[in-house]
Protein backbone atom coordinates (compact mmCIF):
# COMPACT_ATOMS: atom_id res chain seq x y z
CA UNK A 1 0.00 0.00 0.00
CA UNK A 2 1.65 3.18 -1.24
CA UNK A 3 -0.36 6.37 -0.85
CA UNK A 4 0.53 9.23 -3.17
CA UNK A 5 0.02 12.72 -1.73
CA UNK A 6 -1.17 15.79 -3.60
CA UNK A 7 1.22 18.75 -3.27
CA UNK A 8 3.83 16.74 -1.31
CA UNK A 9 6.69 18.36 0.57
CA UNK A 10 8.93 15.41 -0.37
CA UNK A 11 8.67 13.50 -3.65
CA UNK A 12 10.89 10.51 -4.42
CA UNK A 13 10.63 8.81 -7.80
CA UNK A 14 12.34 5.58 -8.89
CA UNK A 15 15.20 6.06 -6.41
CA UNK A 16 17.96 3.46 -6.56
CA UNK A 17 21.13 3.75 -4.44
CA UNK A 18 24.15 1.45 -4.76
CA UNK A 19 27.30 0.79 -2.74
CA UNK A 20 30.19 -0.57 -4.82
CA UNK A 21 27.73 -1.21 -7.66
CA UNK A 22 25.52 -3.29 -5.38
CA UNK A 23 22.03 -1.77 -5.01
CA UNK A 24 20.87 -1.25 -1.42
CA UNK A 25 17.68 0.60 -2.38
CA UNK A 26 15.63 -0.34 -5.43
CA UNK A 27 13.12 1.81 -7.32
CA UNK A 28 11.64 3.70 -4.36
CA UNK A 29 8.60 5.88 -5.11
CA UNK A 30 6.97 7.85 -2.31
CA UNK A 31 5.50 11.20 -1.37
CA UNK A 32 5.16 12.79 2.07
CA UNK A 33 2.57 15.29 3.29
CA UNK A 34 3.39 18.53 5.05
CA UNK A 35 3.09 18.70 8.81
CA UNK A 36 3.61 14.98 9.35
CA UNK A 37 5.66 12.98 11.85
CA UNK A 38 7.02 10.14 9.72
CA UNK A 39 8.60 6.89 10.90
CA UNK A 40 10.95 5.00 8.56
CA UNK A 41 10.78 1.39 9.70
CA UNK A 42 12.27 -1.90 8.55
CA UNK A 43 14.75 -4.63 9.48
CA UNK A 44 18.49 -4.09 9.85
CA UNK A 45 20.09 -3.52 6.46
CA UNK A 46 16.80 -2.41 4.91
CA UNK A 47 18.26 0.89 3.70
CA UNK A 48 16.50 3.21 6.17
CA UNK A 49 19.46 5.50 6.79
CA UNK A 50 20.42 5.28 3.13
CA UNK A 51 16.98 6.54 2.16
CA UNK A 52 17.10 9.73 4.20
CA UNK A 53 20.74 10.41 3.25
CA UNK A 54 19.90 10.02 -0.43
CA UNK A 55 16.91 12.36 -0.10
CA UNK A 56 19.23 14.97 1.43
CA UNK A 57 21.87 14.46 -1.25
CA UNK A 58 24.43 13.02 1.17
CA UNK A 59 24.60 9.86 -0.95
CA UNK A 60 24.52 9.77 -4.75
CA UNK A 61 21.60 8.07 -6.45
CA UNK A 62 22.13 5.53 -9.23
CA UNK A 63 18.77 6.47 -10.72
CA UNK A 64 15.65 8.45 -9.99
CA UNK A 65 15.02 11.96 -8.78
CA UNK A 66 14.01 13.80 -5.62
CA UNK A 67 12.08 17.03 -5.26
CA UNK A 68 11.43 18.94 -2.04
CA UNK A 69 8.75 21.62 -1.99
CA UNK A 70 8.48 20.83 -5.71
CA UNK A 71 12.02 22.09 -6.26
CA UNK A 72 15.46 20.51 -6.73
CA UNK A 73 17.34 19.89 -3.49
CA UNK A 74 19.96 22.58 -4.15
CA UNK A 75 17.24 25.24 -4.21
CA UNK A 76 15.83 24.39 -0.78
CA UNK A 77 18.81 23.04 1.14
CA UNK A 78 18.57 25.76 3.79
CA UNK A 79 15.05 24.57 4.63
CA UNK A 80 16.30 21.10 5.59
CA UNK A 81 17.93 19.95 8.83
CA UNK A 82 19.61 16.65 9.71
CA UNK A 83 20.28 14.85 12.99
CA UNK A 84 22.76 11.99 12.34
CA UNK A 85 23.19 8.84 14.40
CA UNK A 86 24.97 9.71 17.62
CA UNK A 87 27.57 6.98 17.02
CA UNK A 88 28.69 8.70 13.82
CA UNK A 89 29.74 11.89 15.63
CA UNK A 90 33.22 12.58 17.06
CA UNK A 91 32.22 13.58 20.58
CA UNK A 92 35.86 14.24 21.53
CA UNK A 93 35.87 17.33 19.34
CA UNK A 94 36.76 20.26 21.66
CA UNK A 95 33.55 22.27 21.58
CA UNK A 96 31.06 23.46 24.18
CA UNK A 97 27.37 22.66 24.10
CA UNK A 98 26.54 26.22 23.09
CA UNK A 99 29.12 26.23 20.29
CA UNK A 100 27.69 23.02 18.82
CA UNK A 101 24.15 24.40 18.83
CA UNK A 102 25.29 27.73 17.38
CA UNK A 103 26.76 25.78 14.43
CA UNK A 104 23.16 25.16 13.41
CA UNK A 105 22.95 28.83 12.44
CA UNK A 106 25.90 28.78 10.05
CA UNK A 107 23.78 27.70 7.09
CA UNK A 108 21.91 30.99 7.34
CA UNK A 109 25.01 33.04 8.20
CA UNK A 110 27.65 31.60 5.95
CA UNK A 111 30.91 30.39 7.49
CA UNK A 112 32.69 33.71 7.12
CA UNK A 113 30.16 35.82 9.02
CA UNK A 114 30.13 36.20 12.79
CA UNK A 115 27.02 35.11 14.70
CA UNK A 116 24.71 37.96 15.58
CA UNK A 117 22.76 38.42 18.78
CA UNK A 118 19.71 36.95 17.06
CA UNK A 119 21.67 33.79 16.23
CA UNK A 120 22.87 33.41 19.81
CA UNK A 121 19.34 33.93 21.09
CA UNK A 122 18.07 31.26 18.68
CA UNK A 123 20.72 28.82 19.94
CA UNK A 124 19.79 29.46 23.57
CA UNK A 125 16.09 29.09 22.81
CA UNK A 126 16.79 25.73 21.17
CA UNK A 127 18.72 24.58 24.24
CA UNK A 128 15.83 25.59 26.45
CA UNK A 129 13.41 23.55 24.32
CA UNK A 130 15.46 20.39 24.92
CA UNK A 131 16.14 21.15 28.59
CA UNK A 132 19.89 21.71 28.17
CA UNK A 133 20.21 25.43 28.94
CA UNK A 134 22.14 24.66 32.16
CA UNK A 135 24.91 22.93 30.16
CA UNK A 136 25.88 25.71 27.74
CA UNK A 137 29.56 25.78 28.78
CA UNK A 138 29.97 22.01 29.21
CA UNK A 139 32.25 20.20 26.78
CA UNK A 140 30.22 17.80 24.65
CA UNK A 141 32.56 14.92 25.55
CA UNK A 142 31.46 15.28 29.18
CA UNK A 143 27.79 14.66 28.45
CA UNK A 144 25.82 11.44 28.77
CA UNK A 145 24.46 9.77 25.64
CA UNK A 146 20.99 11.19 26.21
CA UNK A 147 22.36 14.68 26.77
CA UNK A 148 24.43 14.49 23.60
CA UNK A 149 21.35 13.53 21.65
CA UNK A 150 19.45 16.50 23.08
CA UNK A 151 22.30 18.83 22.04
CA UNK A 152 22.22 17.60 18.46
CA UNK A 153 18.46 17.99 18.41
CA UNK A 154 18.89 21.57 19.67
CA UNK A 155 21.40 22.20 16.89
CA UNK A 156 18.79 21.11 14.36
CA UNK A 157 16.12 23.27 16.00
CA UNK A 158 18.42 26.31 15.82
CA UNK A 159 18.36 26.01 12.04
CA UNK A 160 14.63 26.74 12.05
CA UNK A 161 14.13 24.40 9.10
CA UNK A 162 10.88 23.21 7.52
CA UNK A 163 11.86 19.53 7.15
CA UNK A 164 13.91 17.56 9.66
CA UNK A 165 15.55 14.21 8.97
CA UNK A 166 16.61 12.28 12.08
CA UNK A 167 18.55 9.01 12.09
CA UNK A 168 17.51 6.96 15.15
CA UNK A 169 17.26 9.86 17.62
CA UNK A 170 15.91 7.53 20.33
CA UNK A 171 18.78 5.02 20.16
CA UNK A 172 20.67 4.64 23.43
CA UNK A 173 18.73 7.27 25.40
CA UNK A 174 16.87 6.84 28.67
CA UNK A 175 13.08 6.87 28.87
CA UNK A 176 12.97 10.47 30.16
CA UNK A 177 14.99 11.70 27.18
CA UNK A 178 12.90 9.66 24.74
CA UNK A 179 9.71 11.08 26.19
CA UNK A 180 11.06 14.63 26.00
CA UNK A 181 12.17 14.16 22.39
CA UNK A 182 8.87 12.75 21.14
CA UNK A 183 6.92 15.53 22.84
CA UNK A 184 9.12 18.07 21.09
CA UNK A 185 8.72 16.33 17.72
CA UNK A 186 4.93 16.35 18.14
CA UNK A 187 5.05 20.07 18.87
CA UNK A 188 7.14 20.64 15.73
CA UNK A 189 4.63 18.65 13.69
CA UNK A 190 1.75 20.67 15.09
CA UNK A 191 3.57 23.84 14.01
CA UNK A 192 3.54 22.54 10.44
CA UNK A 193 7.06 21.09 10.33
CA UNK A 194 7.66 17.74 8.62
CA UNK A 195 9.83 15.37 10.67
CA UNK A 196 11.18 12.12 9.19
CA UNK A 197 12.63 9.69 11.74
CA UNK A 198 14.50 6.42 11.21
CA UNK A 199 13.11 4.18 13.93
CA UNK A 200 13.41 0.52 14.93
CA UNK A 201 10.86 -0.04 17.71
CA UNK A 202 7.49 -1.21 16.39
CA UNK A 203 5.86 -1.05 19.81
CA UNK A 204 6.31 2.71 20.05
CA UNK A 205 5.85 3.42 16.34
CA UNK A 206 2.07 3.25 16.57
CA UNK A 207 2.05 5.96 19.24
CA UNK A 208 4.82 8.15 17.84
CA UNK A 209 4.04 8.57 14.14
CA UNK A 210 1.02 9.60 12.11
CA UNK A 211 2.70 8.45 8.86
CA UNK A 212 4.91 5.38 8.33
CA UNK A 213 7.28 4.20 5.61
CA UNK A 214 7.92 0.43 5.63
CA UNK A 215 11.14 -0.42 3.86
CA UNK A 216 13.18 -3.51 3.06
CA UNK A 217 15.50 -2.46 0.22
CA UNK A 218 12.29 -1.81 -1.70
CA UNK A 219 9.37 0.27 -0.54
CA UNK A 220 6.72 -1.99 1.00
CA UNK A 221 4.22 0.66 2.11
CA UNK A 222 3.91 4.37 2.79
CA UNK A 223 0.88 6.02 4.31
CA UNK A 224 -1.06 6.80 7.50
CA UNK A 225 0.04 4.67 10.43
CA UNK A 226 -3.30 2.94 10.95
CA UNK A 227 -3.31 1.80 7.31
CA UNK A 228 0.34 0.77 7.06
CA UNK A 229 1.16 -0.97 10.36
CA UNK A 230 -0.91 -4.06 9.73
CA UNK A 231 0.04 -7.69 10.13
CA UNK A 232 0.04 -8.17 6.36
CA UNK A 233 2.35 -5.23 5.69
CA UNK A 234 4.73 -6.19 8.50
CA UNK A 235 4.98 -9.74 7.19
CA UNK A 236 5.91 -8.35 3.77
CA UNK A 237 8.54 -6.15 5.41
CA UNK A 238 10.10 -8.56 7.89
CA UNK A 239 9.22 -11.95 6.41
CA UNK A 240 10.25 -14.83 8.66
CA UNK A 241 11.86 -12.39 11.10
CA UNK A 242 8.42 -11.23 12.17
CA UNK A 243 8.28 -14.01 14.77
CA UNK A 244 10.65 -12.02 16.98
CA UNK A 245 8.10 -9.19 17.02
CA UNK A 246 5.42 -11.18 18.81
CA UNK A 247 5.17 -8.58 21.57
CA UNK A 248 3.34 -6.24 19.21
CA UNK A 249 0.89 -8.90 18.06
CA UNK A 250 -1.92 -7.87 20.37
CA UNK A 251 -1.51 -4.23 19.45
CA UNK A 252 -1.62 -5.01 15.75
CA UNK A 253 -4.74 -7.15 16.10
CA UNK A 254 -6.58 -4.52 18.11
CA UNK A 255 -5.54 -1.75 15.70
CA UNK A 256 -5.68 0.79 18.53
CA UNK A 257 -3.84 3.63 16.88
CA UNK A 258 -3.74 7.06 18.54
CA UNK A 259 -5.12 10.05 16.72
CA UNK A 260 -2.83 12.69 15.26
CA UNK A 261 -3.49 14.86 18.31
CA UNK A 262 -2.35 12.18 20.78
Amino acid sequence: MILQVENPVVEVHDLTVSYDRKPVLWGVDLTLPAGSLVGVIGPNGAGKSTLIKAIMGLLPASSGYIRIFDQPLKEVRKRISYVPQRESVDWDFPASVFDVVLMGRYGKLGFFNRPRRADKDAAMEALEKVGMQAFTDRQISQLSGGQQQRVFLARALAQNADIYFMDEPFAGVDIATETAIIELLRHMRDEGKTVVVVHHDLQSATAYFNWVILLNMRLVASGPTDQVLTQEMLEKTYGGKLTVLSKVGDLLRKQEFPSREA
